[in-house]
């Protein structure tokens, strides 16, 4: 195989996203060869371009003029239908969140257990980032020693009415599972566990439908704890303008900011921990250098792990964003939610089953109505938050 034929299951804002910059040829070795939607206008101006066109997803799956799909879909979808492409022999691109709650979740990373042949990603683009790729160096290489604290507050996620309003399965406990944090977060979710692991401990504070005419979160405040003792808080919101995207690591070595497209290193010259255990005096800081850490963007992040997609299938290359990874930004979100619905602190690994059956009984509750307007002409690149 020298090219790889895609498919594109939900034909959406994401899922037209990908059909864009696929059938621009930003990605060489890879051809769009089929696109899928249960909307017939979605379709039409792919038929026009000679695409195989699909109203149900088991009959693109099921195809043999394919080789890989990516899953656009609503959440609740992702797990079903990313079995159902894997035992069909295809090589699986996921779009965030992997699966709506943990439990899903796994059952999709044992489904892709049972292929080993078979490549399983997930759409993760802010790891292409050289700002987050920068982060990430300096804390793998202990530049910052020891971290001891970090915090994000990404509340410019701002959301409007016509916003929730342009899908019935939009912020609905039976349509995505979550709000804020499941749908806008994922990527800010899985940028901390990729820079710095899992939590042990997380006490949530979550309002549904706070700013907005929803029954899921819009507004979040976390706390987190680590294994080595740091602490983080996670801030987050749809409903706040013009919002605030600052996110903080701080280490024995000094503290890094990422804020308004800078990111700035505050360098201690000795280990706080070493300095306050050696020196001889009650008010003396370590000196520091002010270091100015310059970046580019990249320039097409969701192109570039497509890319990275289509090297492992033809070349083995290493998957930048594994889907199993994709769990772990699940089970942030939902801790995060899950804590704050039972008022308690919650430990990791959360208890996956324990969620789930906590969230059909928030479906089974549900009487919430909305009604659904449909947006033409909105620019849904303007929804690319770095």
């Amino acid at each position: 195989m020298n090219t790889v034929r895609i498919g594109i299951v939900g034909m959406g804002n994401i899922g037209k996203h990908h059909a864009d910059y696929l059938l621009a040829g930003k990605v060489p070795r890879c051809e769009l060869t089929a696109v899928c939607s249960t909307s017939p206008h979605k379709l039409e101006p792919y038929r026009a371009k000679g695409l195989q066109i699909f109203d149900r997803a088991e009959k693109l799956l099921q195809s043999r003029d394919l080789d890989a799909v990516i899953i656009a879909t609503p959440h609740y979808q992702h797990t079903s239908l990313g079995i159902t492409a894997l035992e069909a022999g295809l090589h699986l691109m996921v779009e965030k969140p992997i699966s709506a709650h943990k439990a899903d979740a796994e059952r999709l990373i044992a489904g892709a257990q049972k292929y080993p042949d078979q490549v399983f990603a997930a759409m993760f683009q802010l790891r292409v980032e050289p700002r987050y790729l920068k982060i990430r160096s300096l804390i793998q290489n202990g530049e910052l020693g020891d971290i001891v604290r970090l915090s994000w507050i990404i509340t410019d996620w701002f959301r409007t009415e016509a916003y929730y309003a342009s899908g019935g399965w939009r912020a609905t406990w039976r349509g995505e599972g979550g709000g804020v944090l499941l749908n806008q977060c994922l990527h800010n979710l899985d940028v901390m566990a990729w820079l710095l692991g899992l939590p042990t401990r997380v006490r949530g504070f979550c309002q549904l439908g706070r700013y907005h005419n929803i029954e899921v979160e819009d507004n979040v405040t976390a706390y987190l704890e680590y294994p080595n003792g740091a602490t983080g808080v996670f801030i987050t919101s749809t409903g706040e303008a013009p919002g605030t995207n600052r996110f903080e690591v701080a280490g024995t070595r000094g503290k890094l900011v990422l804020e308004n497209n800078r990111l700035a290193f505050t360098r201690n010259e000795a280990d706080m921990i070493e300095f306050s255990q050696a020196v001889k005096v009650g008010f003396s800081k370590p000196d520091v250098w002010n270091v100015e850490i310059p970046f580019d963007n990249a320039p097409a992040p969701h192109a570039s792990i497509m890319q990275n997609f289509i090297e492992a299938i033809l070349d083995g290359a290493p998957l930048i964003a594994p889907g199993e990874e994709g769990l772990h930004s699940v089970e942030l979100a939902n801790v995060m939610l899950y804590s704050s619905l039972m008022n308690q602190t919650v430990e990791l690994p959360m208890d996956g089953a324990a969620f789930e059956k906590k969230l059909q009984q928030l479906i089974a509750e549900s009487k919430f109505k909305k009604k659904v307007v449909e947006i033409k002409n909105d620019d849904f690149t303007k929804s690319f938050n770095r």
